[in-house]
């Protein structure tokens, strides 16, 4: 028997609030709305063990076409719990990082959009600049704005 492979890792959830405003935010950050749409129903309840749900659903995808931000709006059920405003170093999913190729321009493009600076920018080493913003409705997100040849 052959051993099944990875081909890819197809995308990360976000759980939010407001899909506008998380669409806004991630348009400005640079990714693109691939689609919106209402996903209900028994069939998706058994995928997610929460019975029959409804979710809004919006697909955001990056610039390179690779990677994938799936955001969820939950009707019903209603959530139940809440980590947005986790620290660093809580347990479990925490942020997604993003390469940009200018730190500070994305900076000031994010704040228009609520975009809070967490701790500062710093550089590592000769090879990227990074830090962690907390974007809408407190999500975690870093970015890395890779230097020499890194570039």
């Amino acid at each position: 028997m052959t051993k099944s492979k990875l081909l890819r890792m197809d995308n990360v959830g976000i759980v939010v609030e407001s899909l506008d405003d998380a669409i806004s935010f991630f348009t400005e950050l640079g990714l693109t709305l691939e689609g919106r749409a209402m996903v209900e129903g028994e069939w998706a309840g058994r995928i997610t063990g929460l019975g029959n749900q409804r979710v809004e659903i919006a697909m955001m995808v990056t610039p390179d076409g690779h990677s994938r931000l799936e955001l969820s709006r939950f009707l019903t059920p209603s959530v139940v719990a809440d980590h947005r405003n986790a620290p660093v170093n809580a347990l479990g999913y925490l942020r997604a990082m993003f390469t940009v190729s200018d730190i500070d321009e994305t900076l000031t493009r994010l704040r228009k959009h609520g975009a809070q600076l967490v701790g500062e920018v710093v550089q590592y080493e000769a090879s990227y600049r990074l830090c962690y913003i907390r974007g809408p409705e407190g999500l975690l997100i870093g970015l890395a704005e890779p230097l020499g040849s890194n570039r």
